[in-house]
């Protein structure tokens, strides 16, 4: 208040004072241009130059203004776009969580253009047109996010193999992760889809040279990379005597041994792996390489399926094998599979009267076909007729396991022929 009370002072003081100047001496102007002339008092040019500038100054401002307002319309016609195209995402990303394919294809292809990131609209667009069997439309909108955003060709690749994959696609789907391993020799995840590919190209060779890469990257669970060792290296195993119909049993052998050697070394001592060995040695013949293997691996864990398949094999001394065996009924006395891998072996040894004990020691202990047939095989080779009948009467159960409810007639009803 008191600032402009001294204003308003200086002002009335100024005007008294130009008021005096203009009475005492009015001035005189003269503007000539050619031949025309421009006469005035001073204090009037002074008056008309002041109008001047503020007019001039009140257009520049006027102007200035207009400009702007055309800036800020474009300003606000952007955001309005933007707006519109983010809620337009929204609403495509939460149709393609809810599996609307065609909608979340629509709203995310047609605001992609308009949003800040229109990498995420193409991708996620490029899914939903996936899920539609629309393949065309897919790879047209992964070339417009190639296209938009450059940087981001991994995320792009990625998604491309992922796609080829789901489409069966493994050849293709190989090359861009293999193009795409070149740029991100640590990425993870596209080791990860490597791994799919290799199992679905059945390329063990290459999966058994990608799993160390695998395991130094920590790409997968523990629990699936061991799984993954395992197919891969049963596969290696099984191709290694892939060999044309008339090779020998030794080459078969030979190739089989070389492929078990070139495992890891850890790898020869994975229960499940020697348990496959076995049992492709088996497959070829070659019992005798198989008996070691066999018996290691009851050792280190007993598996009934083991000890029964121990029993069918012709190890290279069958006494030795038998002794072995023995052995074992310390600790599994009561093992139907043991007892009956022991008949087995003692009847390979020749000791019938052994066998024929196992056997029915067995049988006792569980009823099975595979053991009664056994028994009786024995049974009726060493005459004991009468013997095989009984048994064979007593576990008739066992062979006609699953007969139907069916009435029998009495024990010595004779047969009528019929009318």
């Amino acid at each position: 208040m008191k600032r402009l009370f001294i204003l308003l002072l200086i002002l009335l003081f100024a005007g008294a004072w130009i008021g005096q100047m203009m009475i005492r001496d009015s001035g005189y102007t003269l503007l000539a241009y050619g031949q025309t002339t421009i006469e005035m008092s001073l204090w009037v040019f002074l008056v008309l130059i002041t109008v001047l500038f503020f007019a001039l100054h009140w257009a520049l401002n006027f102007i200035k203004g207009s400009l702007q307002s055309g800036s800020r319309f474009r300003l606000w016609n952007r955001g309005r776009s933007q707006r519109i195209a983010h809620a337009k995402t929204l609403k495509g990303l939460v149709a393609l969580s809810e599996g609307n394919w065609w909608k979340a294809q629509r709203l995310l292809s047609l605001s992609a253009e308009k949003t800040d990131l229109p990498l995420i609209n193409y991708l996620a667009a490029a899914r939903a047109a996936q899920e539609q069997g629309d393949e065309n439309a897919c790879d047209e909108l992964l070339q417009k996010a190639r296209t938009t955003t450059p940087e981001a060709e991994l995320a792009v690749g990625i998604s491309q193999a992922q796609i080829q994959l789901s489409r069966g696609q493994f050849e293709p789907c190989l090359a861009t992760l293999l193009n795409l391993r070149k740029r991100a020799p640590k990425n993870t995840y596209v080791m990860k889809l490597l791994r799919d590919v290799y199992i679905q190209l059945c390329d063990w060779q290459a999966l058994s040279e990608l799993i160390p890469e695998l395991r130094r990257n920590k790409a997968l669970k523990p629990e699936k990379l061991i799984k993954t060792e395992q197919l891969c290296y049963k596969r290696l195993l099984e191709h290694s005597i892939a060999l044309p119909e008339d090779t020998n049993t030794e080459a078969r052998s030979k190739a089989l041994g070389i492929a078990w050697h070139s495992m890891p070394a850890q790898l020869t001592k994975d229960d499940q792996l020697a348990r496959h060995y076995s049992e492709l040695l088996i497959s070829i013949g070659a019992e005798t390489k198989a008996e070691p293997v066999l018996r290691d691996l009851i050792k280190r864990q007993w598996d009934d399926h083991l000890v029964n398949l121990y029993g069918r094999i012709a190890g290279e001394n069958p006494q030795k094998q038998l002794d072995v065996a023995r052995g074992w009924l310390k600790d599994y006395p009561l093992n139907p599979d043991l007892l009956l891998t022991l008949g087995r072996l003692s009847q390979r040894n020749q000791h019938w009267g052994k066998a024929v004990t196992y056997f029915e020691q067995s049988l006792e202990q569980q009823p099975r076909v595979e053991t009664l047939s056994e028994l009786a095989r024995l049974l009726q080779n060493l005459g004991e007729t009468q013997r095989t009948q009984k048994l064979i009467d007593k576990h008739l159960g066992l062979v006609g396991g699953g007969l139907t409810a069916l009435p029998l007639p009495k024990q010595g009803t004779r047969l009528t022929p019929i009318e």
